[in-house]
C-alpha cells in the first residue's frame, strides 16, 4: 500500500512493487492489487515473485537423501493456509509435522511435540500456535489470493532447482497492473554458486557447519548461499548461535 501510495502522489513516475515472500505475505500484494484497480491507477504495477510453502516442502521430501525426522511448520504462513495442506506430510510421506509459533517456548514446546511423535511412532499434523492457526486458515485471504493469482508452470528455487507450481503469478484480468508484462526484463538465470551446499542442507544431508564454505568464505556479512543470506536461514542461525556452543564444549573439553 506505500507503493501505490507513491504512486498516486507521483503520477509522473512508474513505480514497481516487488512482490516477494510466501502466502504470508502475497494477500498484501493481492489486495494492493485490488485497490490499484478499482482507483484506476495505471502507474502502478507489481513484479511478482510470490511463492508456495507445500511444494517445496514436497521437493524436499521427494529427495532420495533425505534425513529429516520432522517438520517444524512456518506459523505466519500457516496464519493464512491453515494446516491441512500439510496432511500428505503425515499420510503420505510418514513424517511428523507440527506449526509453531516464533516465541521460544513456542519452538521448544513444537520440539517437545515432534519427539512425542516420533517416540509414539506417530505421524500427525499438529498445531502448537493454536492462538494465531486455525485449520482452514484465514478464508478472507485465501479469497484474495484466488482472486488475483494463478500457479505458474515452474519456478526455480536457490538450492532446490526448479520446483513445479510453486510460485504464483498475476491473473491475466490483472495484466495492467503485471510488470512482467509491461516491462522487457531480461530474464536472466543467477546459478547457485557451486561451492555451496544449501540444497543438502535443507534435506539434513550436511549440517551447516560440514558445508565448505561454512563460517569463512561464507558469513552473514558475506553471505554465498540461501541458507546464511536469510537471517532466519539455517546458517545463519548456526552460525550467530551454534557456532559459540560449540566453542564452549570445545573450551570445556580442553579444560578437563
Amino acid at each position: 500500500m506505500d507503493a501505490l501510495r507513491i504512486a498516486i502522489e507521483h503520477p509522473d513516475k512508474k513505480v514497481v512493487f516487488f512482490g516477494v515472500g510466501f502466502e504470508t505475505t502475497a494477500p498484501s500484494t493481492g489486495i494492493t492489487v485490488l485497490q490499484a484497480r478499482a482507483r484506476k491507477i495505471e502507474n502502478f504495477s507489481v513484479f511478482c515473485n510470490h511463492v508456495t510453502v507445500v511444494p517445496p516442502i514436497k521437493a524436499i521430501l521427494d529427495s532420495p537423501d533425505l534425513q529429516l525426522d520432522g517438520f517444524v511448520g512456518p506459523g505466519h504462513v500457516s496464519t493464512v493456509i491453515g494446516n491441512r495442506p500439510y496432511r500428505l506430510v503425515a499420510e503420505k510421506y510418514g513424517k511428523p509435522f507440527v506449526t509453531a509459533g516464533f516465541e521460544p517456548l513456542d519452538i521448544l514446546q513444537a520440539i517437545a511435540m515432534l519427539l512425542a511423535q516420533i517416540r509414539e511412532g506417530r505421524c500427525e499434523v499438529e498445531n502448537q500456535y493454536t492462538r494465531v492457526v486455525h485449520d482452514e486458515g484465514n478464508p478472507q485471504a485465501l479469497a484474495v489470493l484466488d482472486q488475483v493469482f494463478e500457479l505458474r508452470p515452474t519456478f526455480e528455487w536457490r538450492g532446490l532447482g526448479f520446483i513445479p507450481e510453486s510460485a504464483l503469478k498475476l491473473r491475466d484480468e490483472f495484466a495492467p497492473w503485471d510488470a512482467e508484462l509491461l516491462y522487457e526484463l531480461p530474464g536472466a538465470r543467477v546459478a547457485d554458486p557451486k561451492a555451496c551446499q544449501c540444497g543438502e542442507v535443507l534435506k539434513g544431508a550436511l549440517k551447516p557447519w560440514e558445508c565448505k564454505v561454512f563460517g569463512t568464505a561464507c558469513t552473514p556479512e558475506t553471505p554465498i548461499g540461501t541458507c546464511m543470506v536469510s537471517s532466519e536461514g539455517a546458517c545463519a542461525a548456526y552460525y550467530n548461535f551454534g557456532r559459540l556452543h560449540r566453542e564452549a564444549a570445545v573450551t570445556m573439553g580442553r579444560s578437563a
